[in-house]
C-alpha cells in the first residue's frame, strides 16, 4: 500500500514537472500534455481528461497570475469571404442565367485559400451595367474572374464594376491564352476572336 501511494505521488510530481516545462513552451499542438487540474484552472483552447490538461489546438501556451492556462491560436485560419470583398474565382459552368464559379482566394491575399466548399454564382443581371443577351459572350469555361461578393451567405457575386470581370481567359476552341486587343480577346495560338466581360486590369494585352 505504501509503495502504491509512493508511485502515485511520484507520478503526480512527474506530471507537475512536465506541466511546468510546457508552461514555458511557446508552441503546442493538439494533445500535448500541459499539466494537471491541481496546478491550473482551465482556460480557452485546452481540455481536461481525468485531471490532466491537454492542448485542444495549435498555439501558444499562456498562464495567468491566477494560474489559468490557455492556448492562444497562432495558426491563421482560412479567410471567409464577406460582403464587399473582392475574390478571384474560376468559371466552372455556364447556365441560361447563371455563371457558376469556384472561389479560390481573396483579391490581395492570393497566398491563402478561402474557407468555402460551395460554388459561387454570378446572375446574368450582375454581370455588367447594361443588357446582357447571352452570358456566353461574357464568360468562358476556366476563365479566371475577379468579382465582388454581394451576398456572403448565398455566395452571390457581381462583376458589374469596370475593374471587375475576366482577368485571364482561355480560347474556347484550343484553350490557348487570350490576348486583349481593344474590347475583344484574341487567341495567341489560333487567332480566334472572342468577347468577354473584360476587367480593366486584364492580365495580358496585345
Amino acid at each position: 500500500m505504501k509503495r502504491e501511494r509512493g508511485i502515485r505521488k511520484w507520478e503526480r510530481k512527474e506530471k507537475q514537472v512536465k506541466g511546468m516545462a510546457v508552461e514555458n513552451k511557446k508552441i503546442v499542438v493538439p494533445g500535448d500534455f500541459l499539466g494537471t487540474t491541481e496546478e491550473f484552472t482551465l482556460g480557452a483552447g485546452v481540455y481536461d481528461e481525468k485531471g490532466n490538461i491537454y492542448a485542444a489546438l495549435t498555439g501558444e501556451v499562456r498562464v495567468s497570475r491566477r494560474r489559468e492556462i490557455e492556448v492562444v491560436p497562432v495558426v491563421e485560419t482560412p479567410p471567409l469571404p464577406r460582403e464587399g470583398d473582392i475574390v478571384i474565382c474560376r468559371v466552372e459552368d455556364l447556365k441560361d442565367s447563371l455563371v457558376v464559379v469556384s472561389i479560390a482566394c481573396l483579391w490581395g491575399r492570393e497566398d491563402r485559400s478561402v474557407a468555402v466548399s460551395l460554388p459561387g454564382v454570378i446572375h446574368i443581371s450582375n454581370i455588367k451595367r447594361g443588357f446582357v443577351k447571352d452570358l456566353r459572350h461574357e464568360f468562358g469555361i476556366l476563365d479566371l474572374v475577379k468579382a465582388r461578393v454581394i451576398d456572403a451567405k448565398a455566395l452571390r457575386l457581381s462583376t458589374a464594376e469596370p475593374e471587375l470581370g475576366v482577368i485571364k481567359a482561355c480560347c474556347s476552341a484550343c484553350r490557348g491564352d487570350m490576348l486583349r486587343r481593344g474590347n475583344v480577346l484574341v487567341c495567341e495560338n489560333c487567332n480566334r476572336i472572342e468577347l468577354r466581360k473584360i476587367a480593366s486590369d486584364y492580365m495580358r494585352v496585345a
